[in-house]
């Protein structure tokens, strides 16, 4: 019987070979947007890993869109065009599918990088950027004020993100994943942490919905109707007043109604006096939650490490998907341990049978004596 974690998936007309998902990773290593041989070699392991699906990091809809300025973006033809020797790598030697997530940062952007100071904002002196928001209130002490988005901008960002998709569509890219979650634009729309309007976009969870929703409607639009859009949600900020589990459930039934075909399931990341208690697979009971109430397959992530563990979520229903990050960075080829250690099979390169120990391997080393 096949382990739950290595059982194939469809979503649309896109079969996934297993459930293993290199969850996006920021790399801060573009070029105004624009990949760099970092990105190729650093995607192109994973295309070879055995993993079912790689989705590449949060890449920005709009130049003032970005986190960092090494951030990933696709508004532009040179973005557009960067990319190609990565997808062109995918398709020629790689087994897994390959999926875009695409962002805008919103009152985040403007940032060092992490190892030039994390969580810390650009000087004037360091090239900074305005950024924008649904209010003028700024991240954190420090930190700019950004820009209310009027109803011309929420028009250009709207249309920035259906731009965007059509790139990614034009690139043939399989899945895309829109982020709306750690506190970006479209999650400070949702969330009253950061989103004090009084018009139409702010006050309800109706009206807080209205903004990223019509975002989803038009990238649906504009992606390929059997190609899978999915969204990355946070299902609460871990901060009192602000946004719940209760209204993640809603905002997915909402999407799921709008076409979208899967929810990754994360949380945070929109004020830094969030209280988290951190462990392995600790936002799994909110994927399990979002699950039941849409009726959709999640795919669950946020310090996953153990295979075995990985495939009891999945055989227990509370995740679709296992979405690894840090334990790709440390371990590439987490896929193939993954297999041994529940005795089955995932993808790999010819060049390296020998490194990895699938059934042909075991058969040909008992043929000749252990060779």
């Amino acid at each position: 019987m096949t382990p739950a974690l290595l059982s194939p998936l469809r979503l649309r007309e896109l079969e996934l070979p297993n459930r293993i998902v290199v969850s996006p990773m920021c790399q801060y290593s573009a070029v105004d947007g624009c990949a760099t041989n970092w990105h190729l070699v650093h995607l192109g392991q994973y295309a070879v890993s055995g993993a079912g699906l790689v989705i590449l990091e949060a890449t920005h809809v709009e130049r003032r869109g970005r986190i960092t300025h090494g951030c990933l973006g696709l508004y532009s033809d040179e973005n557009e065009a960067a990319l190609v020797r990565v997808v062109d790598f995918f398709r020629r030697h790689g087994h897994a599918r390959l999926g875009i997530q695409i962002s805008h940062s919103g009152r985040k952007g403007s940032a060092r990088r992490p190892w030039e100071g994390r969580g810390e904002a650009l000087t004037a002196g360091e090239d900074a950027w305005g950024t924008v928001s649904a209010s003028d209130l700024p991240f954190d002490e420090g930190w700019p004020q950004p820009a209310v988005l009027d109803a011309d901008g929420m028009a250009a960002v709207r249309e920035a993100f259906a731009q965007s998709t059509r790139r990614a569509a034009r690139l043939g890219f399989d899945l895309v994943e829109i982020h709306i979650a750690h506190g970006y634009l479209l999650h400070g729309f949702l969330s009253p942490l950061c989103n004090r309007r009084g018009d139409a976009y702010g006050g309800s969870l109706e009206n807080r919905m209205r903004f990223p929703l019509e975002v989803f409607d038009g990238m649906r639009a504009e992606w390929p109707q059997h190609r899978p859009l999915g969204v990355r949600i946070s299902a609460t900020d871990w901060v009192d007043g602000g946004w719940t589990l209760e209204d993640a459930c809603e905002f997915a039934r909402r999407l799921k109604a709008r076409g979208c075909d899967f929810i990754t399931v994360s949380s945070g990341g929109t004020s830094l006096k969030q209280k988290i208690t951190l462990g392995e697979g600790f936002q799994l009971p909110l994927a399990a939650a979002v699950r039941q109430a849409a009726d959709l397959p999640v795919m669950g992530v946020g310090m996953l490490f153990d295979p075995v563990h990985a495939n009891r979520v999945i055989a227990e229903g509370q995740c679709d998907l296992a979405a690894i990050a840090r334990g790709m960075l440390h371990d590439p080829h987490w896929a193939w341990r993954a297999a041994a250690a529940l005795g089955g099979e995932v993808s790999h390169p010819p060049q390296y049978i020998r490194g990895y120990l699938s059934s042909w391997l075991r058969a040909q080393r008992a043929g000749h004596g252990g060779a």
